[in-house]
């Protein structure tokens, strides 16, 4: 017995009976020999800390575009919070922590220079409609890897896809990244607005911030703790109705004060213009983009625009326009 099955025979002892086991994964699309020392979930986890798209992340927008404090959160810095609080969740559950992991590391590898305000735009302008959570899908079945794709299991892969609000995962470990997601934004984006004077501690609902915690750290808390609570020794992933309409509460509250409109937000149209022109000049003009995307653009050359610009970062996007659209002096 090598050492994967070990870990493989473990988990058939110590693991919820709910929880997604390695040996049990519905496999990949691509049939290979298999780690003697990791589970297909670990070796998921590290193809995706490796992978380009992953390192990108930390030049991605997550509230505040570009920003300059070095303390404010990036994509990346939010897909390590996920990743954290999914894996203390499964963990406390005795459901697969890597698989958790995994899920959290790869659900935002799709998103856009600029955040949602990139993926609106690319939305609006592509026929087909453009979503995140399914370009985050695309990066690993197809665009990583030279174009290979990273070829993961099928449990990481519908976990990916299914993290956001209204979709359901097939695994627990999915629908803790789900529940992770949304608790990892909450509080900081709450801390990020509170640092940079945008709202202040007494602006928020008081009959929210009573049931959920005063800082930061115990909102987190609070809300971790209740899912574990809530979720012990059942096949469903939940929170208390009371921790859950705190937590409704607080994000409805975001979206009026700080999501729209706000100081925040307020680069946000010439970030939409910016990735407006990028998609229309290179939709025009197809062979000024690197190769592999005019090579994979076929029949649908718009598809692979968004590809193109999708997986830019905030810096490299306004970079790429200034060259192509602002005149340069001469020396």
């Amino acid at each position: 017995m090598n050492i994967r099955e070990e870990k493989e025979k473990r988990e058939e002892s110590y693991f919820s009976p709910y929880a997604q086991k390695s040996s049990e994964s519905r496999g990949r699309a691509a049939a290979e020999e298999q780690c003697p020392v990791r589970t297909c979930f670990e070796r998921d986890r590290d193809r995706i800390l490796y992978c380009k798209s992953f390192r990108r992340l930390k030049h991605k927008t997550q509230v505040f575009i570009s920003p300059e404090s070095d303390h404010l959160q990036t994509r990346l810095t939010h897909t390590l919070e996920v990743a954290q609080i999914a894996r203390s969740i499964a963990n406390a559950l005795d459901l697969n922590e890597t698989l958790a992991e995994a899920i959290a590391l790869g659900h935002d590898l799709g998103h856009t220079p600029f955040g949602h305000s990139g993926e609106s735009v690319l939305n609006e302008l592509y026929e087909g409609g453009f979503e995140h959570n399914v370009q985050s899908l695309r990066v690993v079945e197809v665009l990583e890897n030279s174009g290979k794709g990273l070829n993961l299991t099928w449990e990481v892969r519908d976990g990916i896809v299914n993290h956001c609000s209204g979709l359901t995962a097939a695994t627990l470990e999915g629908r803790i990244v789900n529940i992770s997601d949304k608790i990892a934004y909450i509080n900081h984006d709450m801390e990020d607005a509170l640092s940079m004077g945008i709202l202040r501690e007494d602006d928020f609902p008081s009959e929210f911030i009573n049931v959920l915690g005063h800082s930061n750290s115990e909102r987190i808390n609070t809300m971790i703790s209740d899912v574990i609570i809530q979720s012990r020794g059942i096949n469903e992933i939940r929170k208390s109705r009371e921790v859950a309409e705190a937590t409704d509460g607080i994000r409805s509250f975001l979206f009026r004060t700080l999501y729209v409109g706000s100081e925040a937000k307020k680069e946000e149209d010439k970030a939409k213009s910016v990735v407006r022109t990028l998609y229309s000049y290179f939709l025009s003009n197809p062979d000024r983009m690197p190769a592999e995307y005019l090579e994979r653009g076929g029949e649908d050359m718009a598809r692979s625009v968004c590809d193109y610009i999708a997986g830019m970062t905030d810096n490299y996007a306004t970079e790429l326009y200034k060259d192509l659209f602002v005149p340069r002096s001469w020396f």
